[in-house]
């Protein structure tokens, strides 16, 4: 399985930090974001990785090289200006290949998630090894998580590992999920385009699989989340 790690946005909210560094290249505890998911995914035995970038993009190719320091062989997308998620998937599209992928939001934190999960949560065949008709299969699997003080209304329900665009409860897209290549099939390469659209779609089709990850997550959206983040480790805490 191969990862796509998305480091392309500017990170406005993020200003004035990333007029001089790109959102995923923030520490946290000395540790770029970005770093974090490296070091995450090869250990998983992932280790074949695609970052897109934009905004100061050439500093995340001096900063992470071809990831051999690492254990990982990254390729770069390079786009002009960000193409937004599903966007930036259907460029790199040559790069991912024609296997199910993992793709990872840059600048989250989420120190312990686990990526040898995700290497069969698509599934091809059912407990007795009958092959899923395609038209039936789930085209992506998410990760959600609960909702967070910003987002209190979050984003999906989920009912028997299927993502819901209504219902409740309802949580938050962590920003790591599994594709199918053929899910970006609408948008061409080089073109702009957001991934909830896509993905509300095929929830509407029972298409979208996912489940609840519970371990430490912070959506780093703001300089004061980072601080937070960053801020000195107390007894007791």
């Amino acid at each position: 399985m191969k990862a796509m790690i998305f480091a392309a946005g500017r990170g406005e909210r993020m200003r004035p930090l990333t007029d001089t560094c790109p959102k995923p290249l923030l520490k946290v505890r000395g540790r770029p974001l970005i770093v974090c998911h490296i070091v995450n995914l090869v250990r998983a035995g992932i280790t074949e990785i695609v970052i897109n970038h934009a905004h100061l993009g050439p500093l995340i190719e001096d900063t992470l090289g071809d990831g051999s320091k690492f254990g990982a062989q990254i390729v770069y997308s390079a786009e002009g200006s960000a193409l937004e998620t599903a966007g930036g998937i259907a460029k790199a599209r040559h790069l991912l290949g024609d296997a199910p992928f993992v793709a990872v939001a840059g600048d989250i934190y989420c120190p312990h998630f686990d990526f040898s999960q995700v290497k069969d949560v698509l599934e091809e065949e059912d407990l007795w090894g009958n092959p899923y008709p395609p038209e039936t299969r789930d085209l992506g699997w998410l990760y959600l998580v609960k909702n967070p003080a910003h987002h209190p209304e979050g984003d999906f329900a989920l009912e028997n590992f299927s993502i819901a665009n209504e219902g409740t409860p309802r949580f938050t897209f962590s920003g790591i999920g599994v594709y199918r290549p053929e899910l970006f099939d609408s948008v061409a390469a080089g073109s702009s385009a957001k991934l909830a659209p896509i993905l509300r779609e095929h929830a509407n089709r029972h298409r979208i699989g996912g489940e609840v990850y519970r371990g430490d997550w912070t959506d780093v959206g703001t300089v004061e989340r980072l601080e937070q983040l960053n801020a000195p480790l107390h007894h007791g805490r």
